[in-house]
């Protein structure tokens, strides 16, 4: 049994495509659509965790576009 720091989550790749800026009014990142959290924690999500993420990112996109 492995001890101390819980195995890092690798099975969901980040969303993040390198063009980092929080955009003042959503408090989004203006690359990836993340909030402050969401990338901070992004590392101790399980695979659970980083789909809803996902999820919610799709759900920003699509209201972004609407």
């Amino acid at each position: 049994m492995r001890r101390g720091r819980p195995a890092v989550d690798q099975t969901v790749p980040s969303p993040c495509i390198a063009q980092c800026k929080v955009d003042k009014a959503s408090q989004h990142c203006t690359g990836c659509l993340r909030t402050l959290d969401e990338i901070r924690d992004w590392r101790v999500m399980d695979a659970a965790e980083k789909q809803a993420t996902l999820q919610r990112i799709a759900a920003r996109r699509t209201a972004a576009a609407a």
